[in-house]
């Protein structure tokens, strides 16, 4: 297929916590549909994926979904319950009076309406009474522009959501400037650079990271790890006890380990990992770097090279590190005893765990044009690439599901 790509970009709010997710599909003019018009191609996505994977795990979160012309006008949104849809009308829509009655009759049906990519014009205004959320992509109207449209509007109940939020400083004004909501990759570099001393708890921890990424698990040396933390002890025994599949109670550490085997543990000292960092970072960061994790491995599976998934698992988890302390990577993993070929491919994203890094990261991203080109020095599919993706999703998501 030539339109399997997809991801998904968090919305979050004013306090920075994910109250939805932008549903992003394969577009532009490398991503033609030769065999399919672009409005079938959307609906095609919608039942493929976001009524499957995406859908079941947007969990209490809302869905923003681009929805082109034709689909608005066939009223293909109200193919999808309105509770957690938000119908976005693509900014290249003609405001047609046929678009103002779609969008009207689904206002009433119960649907949120957005603005994609808003810059204000008098055409609109007669759609602005079902409208629910205007999208401003700061790189095209600037704040400043944005924020005397905020003011005009403030006795409505329009929110506004401000996109390409880049950088800290941008959220601060923007939130200033009355946006209620942001998408954007601000919170992907450290807020502020501040001197933080790793606990010793952080290290058993990376310890930990390094004994479940060899080849061979060495339970003991995990087993003394683990009973050196009490805090770690009682989560390990928690986390088992809270498994369905287990009829007795387990006691004892290396019960525990031998219980949960290499796949179970791995992703308990992945939760544990994302736990120990800093309260105050947005949720969405801490199922991003199990998630990006979890896609790296499953990229580094399709390779000939055995045995080294463990590599490609740390290089996705620790790509958040900086975001997460709040210090550049490249001195945290100074602290830190991680293989050499793991710090160059998060440092200066050499090799192939570089390459895979990279991937993820376009792909969280929704570059196409990048995921094409690594796709294919990687020798990669697209179906590979999306099968991969949604599977980390869903890893995530179950994984999430014993914390929540």
């Amino acid at each position: 297929m030539k339109y399997s790509y997809i991801a998904r970009q968090p919305i979050l709010d004013c306090d920075k916590k994910t109250i939805g997710y932008e549903l992003l599909f394969r577009d532009g003019p490398k991503n033609t549909f030769p065999e399919i018009d672009a409005d079938q191609a959307t609906s095609k996505l919608l039942s493929d994926h976001f009524l499957s994977t995406h859908y079941s795990t947007l969990g209490d979160n809302l869905g923003f979904v681009n929805f082109p012309y034709q689909s608005l006008i066939n009223r293909v949104p109200t193919l999808f319950p309105a509770s957690n849809l938000v119908v976005e009308i693509l900014e290249d829509c003609q405001p047609t009076d046929d678009l103002l009655e779609a969008v009207r009759e689904m206002y009433h049906a119960g649907y949120t309406i957005a603005l994609d990519d808003f810059v204000p014009s008098p055409e609109w205004k007669k759609f602005l009474p079902y409208v629910s959320i205007i999208k401003f992509d700061i790189r095209i109207v600037s704040i400043e522009k944005a924020q005397r449209f905020i003011q005009k509007l403030k006795a409505t109940k329009i929110e506004f959501l401000a996109e390409k939020v880049e950088t800290h400083e941008e959220f601060s004004l923007a939130k200033q400037a009355g946006f209620k909501y942001f998408q954007g990759y601000f919170f992907s570099k450290p807020e502020l650079i501040q001197s933080k001393s790793l606990e010793p708890s952080f290290l058993t921890i990376v310890q930990l990271c390094k004994e479940v990424s060899k080849s061979e698990i060495d339970y003991r040396s995990i087993e003394e790890l683990v009973s050196q933390d009490v805090s770690l002890s009682y989560k390990l025994l928690s986390f088992v006890n809270s498994s369905s599949h287990i009829s007795t109670r387990i006691q004892s550490f290396k019960q525990a380990l031998v219980y949960l085997g290499e796949e179970k543990l791995r992703k308990f000292i992945s939760l544990v990992a994302i736990a120990s960092t800093q309260d105050s970072k947005p949720d969405y960061l801490y199922g991003l770097s199990i998630q990006r994790a979890r896609y790296c491995e499953l990229i580094w599976s399709q390779f000939d090279t055995k045995g080294e998934e463990g590599s490609a698992f740390l290089t996705g988890m620790f790509s958040l590190l900086d975001s997460l302390l709040d210090q550049p990577l490249d001195q945290l993993l100074q602290k830190i005893a991680i293989d050499e070929a793991v710090k160059d491919a998060l440092i200066e994203r050499k090799g192939t765990l570089g390459q895979i890094l990279d991937l993820a990261i376009c792909y969280e991203k929704a570059d196409w044009d990048q995921v094409v080109s690594l796709s294919e020095e990687l020798e990669l599919s697209e179906q590979t690439l999306k099968d991969c993706y949604d599977k980390s999703v869903q890893w995530t998501q179950e994984i999430l599901s014993v914390v929540h």
